[in-house]
C-alpha cells in the first residue's frame, strides 16, 4: 500500500497545473474549482485503490472541452458504490459524476486511466 501523505505535494502540483491551464484558457472560477476537486478524487483513488504512488495526470483543453486523465497501475476498473449513510468513504465517483459532464475509464497496457470532461459555458 502506498503512503498518500508522502505524495501530497504531487496532488498540490497537479491541482496547481490544472488551475493555471484553465485560467489561461479563460475558464470561470467555479468550473476550475469543480475540476480541481474531481482531479483530487481521481488522484486519491489512484493512491488508495490503484496502489500507485505516482499516478500520471494528463490535462488537455480541446476547444471548449477540458479532459483530465489519471492513470494508475491497477487493471481493476472503479465502480460506483452505494455507501451506507455513515460510511467514511465510497462517494468519490459520485462526486466526480456530479461535478463533471462525463467520466469513464480506459484500459492501458499497464493499468488503467480514469478520466473526466467538462465543457466550457457558451
Amino acid at each position: 500500500m502506498c503512503n498518500c501523505i508522502l505524495n501530497s505535494s504531487t496532488l498540490a502540483l497537479a491541482r496547481e497545473s490544472l488551475r493555471a491551464a484553465m485560467a489561461r484558457a479563460g475558464w470561470d472560477f467555479e468550473t476550475i474549482a469543480d475540476a480541481e476537486l474531481a482531479l483530487a478524487e481521481l488522484v486519491v483513488n489512484a493512491w488508495r485503490h490503484g496502489r500507485t504512488s505516482s499516478p500520471v495526470v494528463l490535462v488537455l483543453i480541446l476547444g471548449r472541452t477540458l479532459r483530465v486523465s489519471v492513470s494508475d497501475d491497477s487493471t481493476e476498473f472503479p465502480e460506483q458504490r452505494e455507501p451506507c449513510e455513515f460510511a467514511e468513504s465510497g462517494r468519490g465517483l459520485r462526486l466526480v459524476q456530479g461535478l463533471t459532464h462525463r467520466w469513464g475509464t480506459e484500459p492501458r497496457k499497464h493499468g488503467k486511466s480514469v478520466w473526466f470532461e467538462l465543457d466550457a459555458a457558451a
